[in-house]
């Protein structure tokens, strides 16, 4: 396979500056503190010693911790959970989808390889890349395969994270290549004990770090013992999987064939069938012409036709089918054919364009052209519904219109979920455009926009489609829907509904929809201002904020449209309606009280030495329902200086964690002795501010080595 002031301040990965060096590390793992009263003091003396950080786990300037892929087999047999980074575990769950992927006849695949893998996305907690690739036509895609030419590419925990948001599958890779990789495979393929061994530790590492599967890329020549064995290893590692990961896949690349010769052969014959029978799948080589997928087409495969990906070279390499913005014509011959595709490198409109400011336009233009030959699913998740359109990364972050950094910054555990980008005609010179635009937001780093033409024959409101879902309601539901509209038009919102009966085991298609126009709710309804004071009374900083409720019985909730409608005379009308954030609740849930944050422990306390300051780096964990938030912020404030007349000091943010685990990195204090507090507020889904009292801490002493 070819390669390819009081501002948050985002962790980074970054050298000291203003010519400060670090003239030692320290560190020191403190034993766990979850069982500590919530009041007491962590004790730390400083010292400046070597650092005992795994420097694979965190980075050798920042601490910073980062992901990484296994080299040798040596790694892979040796790797224990115990010695795991945890902040490389995913922690969002593979969300529930409509339809399931074992009922999609056509699926997608996408295998991002870029420039060798591990690049800004590595860091777990982000980075100030200022034009970073990132990926966001998740309802487009089945399964997303991270690849690299390491032996072991376990996906960064943000790619997982922001996937599984979208109910897709992720898969690492296992490669081996070249005369190294065919001396690995003649070991671990020699017998039984030996294939089960690497299997097993296959398994072990997608379980840990919360992946679906694997890859298989035997890229080297194989004795007739090892080729015997590689379907045996195959059917093992696929069993074991699926035993251990609900809903994994275990996909074979095509390469070599059932005599142990390495050869592509860019289709499924009776060369490679014994591969593909022992797993879940097959990922055709590139170099494939129409007569291949005739060719497929007349194999018995007992309703496996969807398990073979044809694969498709974004960067058009060798004698292929389209590619770059022509790889639509490659999808057309699949899909005429009824098959899977995986299409290899989509980053190219990153990777081969210089002008990276030009990479939404790039991104968006590429699946647009792809769009007639993909099929969308639908997120089947519970209320809350909630998303404010970010994509991870941008050139700001904003908390309810406010401004929090004006910094570059990326952090694909950010995302939240993705509406449908697309443009289209509405006849006539008129258009509509539904893109991500960064120039303004109401949280994260963009909004939704909305824009085109209403041309003067359109006598009907434009109706935007934004989300295709399943969502069941419930009988009493509240929708919120933020929005800055251009003059002269009116917005409001239309959902299509089904009766939830109709939801079991149906094609989309043959589903019934009806349409729902939510009434608006004055702004002194007893819903309404329940809902604002949650949310802290917000200053709206010329967003316009609408509360609907909805009184329905077994409803699903399938569609949200954006209906815009032109005031005034029939005209033609350019338009533009900015959406800010959408949410669907269960009114219920207004009463809930909010959980208080648990355990707050610090660990892993790292000390470097700064131009006149210390630099502490530690980790900070503590307890809290995931399914209930957005994010936390982690401040810091310094309780007692070096002289006890110092008043305690204002909570300054350091960072936003997307997980129950924030790795604090190069923060300055006041030089020992002194006692400073660490402070974390989860900011839940539905934006209802938590108490104070709620808040975690954990307090932290800190002297001088007396010893020196």
């Amino acid at each position: 396979m070819a390669s390819s002031g009081e501002e948050i301040q985002l962790p980074l990965r970054r050298k000291r500056k203003n010519g400060e060096e670090s003239d030692g590390v320290a560190g020191k793992r403190l034993e766990s503190c979850l069982d500590q009263p919530t009041d007491s003091v962590t004790c730390e003396v400083v010292t400046y010693t070597a650092s005992p950080l795994p420097k694979k786990h965190y980075d050798a300037d920042t601490t910073e911790p980062i992901t990484c892929g296994l080299e040798s087999m040596e790694d892979l047999l040796s790797w224990t959970r115990s010695k795991a980074n945890p902040f490389s575990v995913a922690v969002v769950p593979l969300a529930p989808r409509e339809p399931p992927l074992d009922r999609c006849l056509r699926r997608t695949l996408v295998s991002h390889d870029m420039m060798g893998g591990y690049l800004d996305d590595r860091f777990v907690q982000g980075t100030n890349a200022e034009a970073p690739y990132a990926f966001y036509h998740w309802q487009y895609i089945d399964i997303f395969n991270y690849f690299s030419h390491h032996l072991v590419t376990i996906p960064p925990a943000v790619w997982t994270n922001a996937a599984h948001k979208h109910g897709v599958i992720v898969i690492g890779t296992f490669i081996t290549e070249w005369v190294n990789g065919a001396a690995m495979c003649e070991d671990f393929l020699k017998d039984e004990e030996s294939y089960r061994r690497v299997a097993d530790k296959l398994v072990q590492i997608s379980h840990c770090f919360g992946f679906d599967g694997w890859l298989i890329n035997i890229e080297n020549k194989l004795s007739e013992v090892a080729v015997r064995n590689v379907p045996l290893f195959l059917r093992y590692l696929t069993d074991q999987m699926h035993e251990r990961v609900s809903g994994s896949l275990v996909l074979w690349y095509d390469s070599v064939l059932d005599n142990g010769e390495l050869k592509w052969q860019n289709e499924l014959n009776q060369s490679n069938r014994v591969f593909f029978d022992a797993c879940d799948g097959l990922f055709t080589n590139y170099n494939w012409k129409e007569e291949n997928l005739v060719e497929m087409k007349n194999l018995e495969l007992q309703d496996r036709q969807a398990d073979i990906y044809v694969g498709v070279d974004v960067f058009a390499r060798g004698e292929v089918v389209g590619g770059m913005f022509e790889t639509n014509k490659a999808l057309e011959i699949i899909r005429r054919h009824n098959f899977s595709v995986a299409i290899f490198a989509p980053g190219w409109v990153y990777e081969t364009h210089e002008d990276k400011s030009e990479f939404r336009k790039n991104q968006d233009k590429f699946w647009a052209l792809l769009s007639n030959y993909l099929y969308i699913h639908r997120l089947a998740s519970p209320l809350p519904f909630v998303s404010s359109f970010c994509q991870g990364f941008g050139n700001a972050v904003y908390w309810q219109g406010q401004h929090e950094t004006n910094s570059s910054w990326f952090n694909l555990t950010a995302q939240e979920i993705q509406p449908l980008y697309y443009h289209q005609t509405l006849g006539g010179l008129g258009w509509l455009r539904s893109s991500g635009c960064p120039k303004d937001a109401w949280n994260g780093s963009c909004s939704l926009l909305l824009d085109g033409l209403i041309p003067a024959s359109h006598t009907t409101p434009v109706c935007a489609k934004i989300f295709s879902i399943h969502v069941p309601l419930p009988s009493s539901t509240l929708v919120s829907l933020i929005y800055k509209a251009s003059p002269e038009i009116a917005v409001s919102l239309e959902l299509k509904t089904t009766d939830a009966s109709q939801c079991t085991h149906v094609d989309v298609q043959e589903i019934q929809l009806n349409s729902v126009s939510p009434e608006v709710l004055d702004d002194e309804h007893q819903l309404v201002n329940k809902f604002t004071q949650l949310c802290g009374n917000l200053n709206h900083n010329g967003w316009t904020m609408r509360c609907s409720q909805l009184e329905l019985h077994c409803c699903t909730l399938r569609e949200v449209c954006v209906k815009i409608e032109r005031i005034g005379q029939p005209e033609d009308r350019p338009f533009s309606c900015r959406v800010g954030e959408l949410m669907v609740l269960d009114v219920a849930s207004l009463q809930v009280p909010p959980d208080r944050i648990q355990g707050v422990c610090i660990d892993d306390v790292v000390w470097l030495r700064g131009a006149g300051t210390s630099l502490l780096n530690a980790t900070l964990r503590w307890d809290y329902p995931g399914n209930l938030v957005r994010h936390f912020k982690v401040y810091w404030r310094q309780l007692r200086g070096p002289h006890p007349s110092i008043p305690p000091g204002q909570l300054v943010l350091v960072g936003r964690s997307y997980s129950n685990l924030f790795r604090v990195t190069e923060l300055r204090v006041p030089e020992p002795p002194g006692l400073l507090e660490l402070v974390v507020e989860p900011v839940i889904k539905m934006g209802f501010l938590v108490p104070e009292s709620h808040w975690g801490r954990r307090s932290l002493s800190y002297t001088k080595d007396s010893s020196k």
